[in-house]
């Protein structure tokens, strides 16, 4: 793929996902890399966000849906890889399983997400995720399987 075939294809990614995705936009998710073994995905803290207003952390709720944007995410980019066109439109996908490991208190000024693609099917889509705050600590993980098609 050309440079200017892959910058356009970012930029049409990027408002997909920061701006057409309702439940994206509201938490204010924004990609951070297009790295197809590990894209990222940045949130910044704010308190609506916040699910224990007595310590200030972030909620487990938007802990994972940032995991599973996150996965959704992988995939998608390593679906437009494969074409050679910039797309008009990208494939259904949706979760069938995803499961969340909370390892800390969501404490950050922002967090980064990023996922990794396990195996991915004609089908199903496998995908590992990491949240991490701005001081670099694990916050959570997750695994999430996606059928696309």
């Amino acid at each position: 793929m050309t440079q200017k075939k892959t910058r356009e294809l970012h930029a049409l990614m990027k408002g997909v996902m920061e701006e057409h995705v309702a439940c994206n936009k509201h938490l204010g998710l924004k990609v951070e890399s297009f790295d197809p073994v590990a894209p990222r995905l940045r949130l910044v803290m704010r308190p609506e966000l916040v699910g224990n207003p007595t310590r200030q952390i972030l909620h487990g709720g938007v802990i994972s849906a940032t995991l599973d944007v996150a996965g959704g995410f992988a995939i998608m980019l390593s679906l437009a890889g494969e074409i050679e066109a910039t797309p008009t439109s990208f494939p259904n996908m949706g979760t069938i399983d995803l499961r969340v490991d909370y390892l800390r208190p969501g404490r950050g000024k922002y967090f980064i997400a990023t996922a990794r693609i396990v195996r991915k099917g004609s089908r199903i889509a496998v995908v590992h995720m990491e949240l991490h705050n701005d001081a670099g600590e694990l916050i959570a993980t997750g695994g999430g399987a996606y059928v696309v098609g």
